[in-house]
């Protein structure tokens, strides 16, 4: 890969294809920067992608909830939590109505775009490459996400 795909891949981006509708949890990006870190607002929304295999949601696997580090929105249990070798927290699907995709034309080929069906907040990427029963790999940015185990 060139470095300009690399960078424009690993770095900020804005995602072409993706519409500025209007998401139930609406805030100014004055407001965003406020509540969340930097590399939160740059991966949630700037749509950037963290390293592989840098963030320690990648090897959590106590059972529980992923949910939006933006808005709290549970997104994924872990029970649909594999290890994909990818180097990113990995699912074979969301929980019902918590995402949603957009065409992502950033690389050389489109990708299917994931975010936040409530903030719009980006989250990674959904491949279909994935396991059993789905087929489908949703390869989220650890730093997208916040945890919560099971009591």
């Amino acid at each position: 890969m060139s470095g300009g795909i690399l960078s424009r891949a690993l770095g900020g981006h804005k995602a072409a294809g993706r519409e500025a509708a209007p998401f139930p949890v609406d805030k100014p990006e004055a407001a965003w920067k406020d509540d969340l870190t930097p590399e939160q607002f740059r991966v949630l929304r700037e749509q950037g992608t963290e390293r592989p295999f840098s963030h320690p949601l990648n090897d959590e696997k106590r059972p529980g909830l992923f949910h939006c580090a933006g808005c709290g929105t549970p997104l994924f249990d872990a029970s649909a939590k594999y290890d994909s070798g990818s180097g990113w927290p990995s699912f074979f699907q969301p929980l019902e109505g918590a995402v949603g995709t957009s065409t992502d034309h950033v690389l050389l080929s489109p990708r299917t775009e994931v975010h936040c069906a409530q903030c719009g907040g980006h989250l990674g990427h959904v491949f279909d490459d994935g396991p059993a029963p789905t087929g489908q790999r949703y390869c989220m940015n650890g730093t997208a996400l916040a945890f919560e185990p099971s009591r």
